[in-house]
């Protein structure tokens, strides 16, 4: 006779990889009316953070500074804008059309420590960076710490 020794966590381990399994597949999104109606697409972004600054970079392929704008309320900063799709000629036949076209809205919550007043923003390329400064009080500092040693040498002296 086999003895199997139980293990109580097997269905929650099994029950883990199904979910791990299914988020890392890629599901397919069709043209759902939330979609439609939130526009269907929206710009990638990157946040990073220097010394100094926060810094926000999205792509916006194909659009002119016109057809977007930047705006911070809230410690919230939001960026809105349209995407339109220009057809060239009435004899174009279009195959497939795979880029995404219509409006977005994207908003990211800022931390306390940036000020809104010295933000700077600049597109190039199709890319917009917008730079947010720290605020002075935010930023790090070195602090000298007083030991043993400068003790020492204030005694021998």
């Amino acid at each position: 006779m086999n003895l199997k020794k139980y293990d109580p966590f097997r269905e929650l381990r099994s029950l883990q990889d199904e979910m791990n399994r299914l988020f890392m597949t890629s599901v397919p999104r069709g043209f759902e009316q939330e979609d439609l109606a939130s526009g269907g697409w929206s710009p990638s972004v990157d946040i990073y953070e220097s010394e100094g600054e926060i810094v926000l970079e999205a792509e916006l392929p194909g659009m002119n500074r016109e057809d977007f704008e930047v705006s911070i309320e809230n410690n919230v900063i939001t960026l809105r804008g349209e995407r339109s799709f220009e057809k060239k000629d009435e004899g174009d036949n279009y195959h497939r059309v795979e880029r995404a076209y219509g409006s977005f809205t994207r908003s990211f919550s800022l931390p306390r420590s940036v000020s809104a007043e010295n933000t700077s923003a600049d597109f190039k390329n199709g890319i917009l960076r917008v730079s947010l400064p720290k605020k002075e009080e935010a930023k790090a500092r070195k602090i000298e710490v007083a030991g043993e040693d400068e003790e020492a040498k204030a005694i021998n002296a």
